[in-house]
């Protein structure tokens, strides 16, 4: 058992779950509790370290063999230990270091018939999160992220998204809307959301696309937005300026796939 919170791999699991500069670096993510743990797992990623206090194993014994099976390494800690490198409010005593390697990539070639979504500058890890959640839920085929939204693989990210950020696949780009125009230009129906001269979601028809939803606050800058083929917004009755992105994307993407 590691009893000792200075242990450096107890160190180095803490360092990746404060530091998005350090994952990226090491190509290393973690996963904190049972069910995230699990899905991780189940979805074909082999943990490269599990950590797990003894009472842990005891109160989940199918969970733990599954997930001890595949890890590369394992470790029991002490309650003390995982309380340094625990995120949440009520740890579970399962935590998992995932290669990033290990992540589907995304198609090199978009399918004009497919349906994706882009998100730009997405600053909320819950809101992006639930997006991936509802992405998946709903079939989407990919998810292409702009460079400044935060970490896909941070820890509230991996655990808002319910474990969708182990299966859906996504891209991420330096340039989002020189990507959307590239598109765009392909004959890939790309659609700006925005409540600027766009036309009402319900009554466009949808065969496939690229929906791009925007930050949370300014929304979709004007150059992604001109590198869309459409226009479309959310009609609303009340006297609400705005949404919340998880909430608009749900939305949006349900009227796609209806």
């Amino acid at each position: 058992m590691i009893t000792s919170k200075d242990n450096e791999t107890v160190k180095q699991a803490a360092k990746l779950v404060k530091s998005a500069s350090f994952r990226r670096e090491r190509g290393f993510f973690t996963a904190e509790g049972v069910r995230i743990c699990r899905d991780g797992v189940r979805s074909g990623f082999s943990p490269e370290v599990f950590l797990y206090t003894p009472s842990s194993a005891e109160k989940y014994p199918d969970d733990f063999g599954e997930i001890a099976a595949a890890s590369k390494k394992l470790f029991e800690v002490s309650n003390d230990v995982f309380s340094k490198i625990s995120d949440t409010k009520s740890p579970q005593g399962f935590f998992c270091v995932f290669n990033m390697l290990d992540k589907q990539k995304f198609p090199y070639r978009i399918n004009r018939r497919g349906n994706y979504l882009a998100c730009e500058r997405i600053q909320d890890p819950s809101n992006l999160g639930t997006i991936l959640r509802t992405a998946e839920a709903l079939g989407v085929d990919g998810v292409i992220l702009s460079s400044d939204c935060c970490d896909v693989w941070s820890p509230k990210v991996v655990r808002g998204s319910m474990g969708a950020v182990f299966r859906i696949p996504s891209e991420e780009t330096d340039d989002l809307p020189g990507y959307i125009s590239r598109l765009s230009s392909d004959g890939v129906e790309t659609f700006a959301s925005t409540p600027r001269d766009a036309e009402d979601i319900t009554k466009v028809h949808f065969d496939g696309g690229v929906m791009l939803i925007g930050n949370e606050g300014s929304g979709l800058s004007d150059e992604a937005v001109s590198a869309c083929t459409k226009k479309v917004m959310i009609p609303m009755r009340g006297r609400a300026e705005s949404l919340n992105a998880a909430a608009a994307a749900s939305i949006l993407l349900w009227e796609m796939f209806r």
